[in-house]
């Protein structure tokens, strides 16, 4: 996956075209999207980079269906999503798409492996089973903390709960707002690992908003935004795979 050749042999997974989005402030008109128009692979991990205000996560919430633009249209795995009802686009991504938030947003009184089993059933898609909930526990070193609540674990042990309850029903998109930021440095490399090793073992197709040069290294490729609009080309620069031991 690291050539464009290799990436042109997989289906379009996201396709957004013409996006643009104003807010209303009173009377006031600000633009958070200028006219986006991008494509991603399937199995591709993408990170979008850029200041405060650029439109990153306004974009990352438009294509999770979270959020309707102002114009333009969006295809996840070949389902149109913006110009449907409320309630099919909510099906969409129950089915289709996995969120992780900065903010780890687990029940408090449910333990982790409750907590990622809940996940399942509200998605209602299939629950896989309990050899694949135990695969991903494992998976993601949780497999001794399973019976622990959310008070009872660390920032990194919660945020990898998160991923769990993410990914628990196989989504085809995963996305990831911030994923690390109220992670320390030695947690940040924990939760960023478990993201690469999703994407090759899994071939899990990412999309990661971040502020941080080094977690966005994590990634295939970065795309860079500024007022709006994205700076660089999708055909952008693709990271060298990082060796396994590291």
């Amino acid at each position: 996956m690291s050539t464009t050749v290799e990436m042109g042999q997989r289906k379009n997974l996201v396709v957004a075209e013409d996006l643009q989005m104003v807010y209303r402030v009173g009377k006031v008109e600000v633009p958070a999207l200028r006219g986006i128009d991008m494509i991603l692979k399937e199995g591709e991990f993408v990170a979008f980079m850029g200041p405060s205000g650029c439109g990153k996560s306004t974009l990352l919430h438009i294509l999770g269906g979270l959020l309707q633009p102002t114009s333009g249209r969006v295809w996840i795995d070949g389902e149109e999503i913006t110009e449907i009802a409320d309630s099919n686009r909510t099906e969409i991504r129950k089915k289709k798409m996995g969120f992780v938030f900065q903010r780890f947003n687990l029940l408090p009184t449910l333990s982790a492996k409750d907590n990622i089993e809940l996940a399942s059933r509200i998605h209602g898609n299939g629950h896989y089973g309990e050899e694949w909930t135990q695969e991903i526990l494992q998976f993601l070193g949780l497999q001794d903390k399973m019976h622990h609540k959310p008070s009872e674990l660390s920032g990194g042990e919660q945020q990898r709960v998160s991923v769990a309850r993410a990914i628990i029903n196989r989504p085809a998109l995963l996305l990831a707002d911030e994923p690390t930021g109220n992670l320390d440095s030695e947690n940040s490399e924990v939760v960023l690992r478990i993201l690469h090793d999703l994407n090759v073992q899994y071939n899990q197709t990412i999309i990661m908003i971040t502020h941080n040069p080094d977690a966005a290294a994590t990634a295939n490729r970065t795309i860079y935004m500024q007022d709006g609009n994205i700076l660089s080309p999708v055909e952008n620069i693709y990271h060298a795979a990082k060796p396994e031991s590291q």
